[in-house]
């Protein structure tokens, strides 16, 4: 199996470990992904449909996935700035990203980096909810590529 090139990602993952590493403990890092959600470019009322609203999340989350020129778009909003933040963090590392990248990098290291330990049941599995759609749509947009091409 050919192994997929993931260098934009492996780069974000990269300055995002150095960000965290400067966070001396859990409450800092929380701070640091309230302010993310907070800052983050969400989406307008009109764009969060039924249809983009993320299930298996606590919070109301909606999350627009996009493919420009082969690569991976997401913009995500969410009633809770905690939220917002972890789900941003998802969406700014595989935008920009190929389908396959998404495939192939799983977010597992955010549990390395500290951020899903101290996050509760519900929080984790909102975390996981929000990229099983990332993934599902990468491979969606896969096989429209291979359909386009038969």
């Amino acid at each position: 199996m050919e192994m997929t090139t993931c260098t934009g990602f492996d780069d974000k993952r990269a300055r995002l470990e150095e960000d965290l590493a400067a966070l001396p403990d859990a409450y800092e890092r929380f701070g640091y992904l309230v302010d993310l959600g907070r800052s983050h470019p969400g989406l307008s009322a009109e764009e969060q449909t039924p249809e983009r609203k993320v299930e298996g999340c606590v919070s109301n989350v909606h999350l627009l996935e996009a493919l420009e020129d082969g690569r991976c778009q997401f913009r995500v909003e969410a009633d809770s700035a905690i939220v917002k933040g972890i789900a941003a963090l998802l969406c700014d590392l595989y935008t920009g990203e190929t389908p396959e990248c998404v495939i192939a990098r799983e977010p597992d290291f955010l549990e390395e980096f500290g951020i899903t330990q101290h996050l509760s049941p519900n929080r984790r599995n909102g975390l996981t909810q929000v990229y099983k759609r990332m993934k599902a749509f990468a491979v969606q947009a896969i096989a429209a590529e291979e359909a386009a091409r038969s």
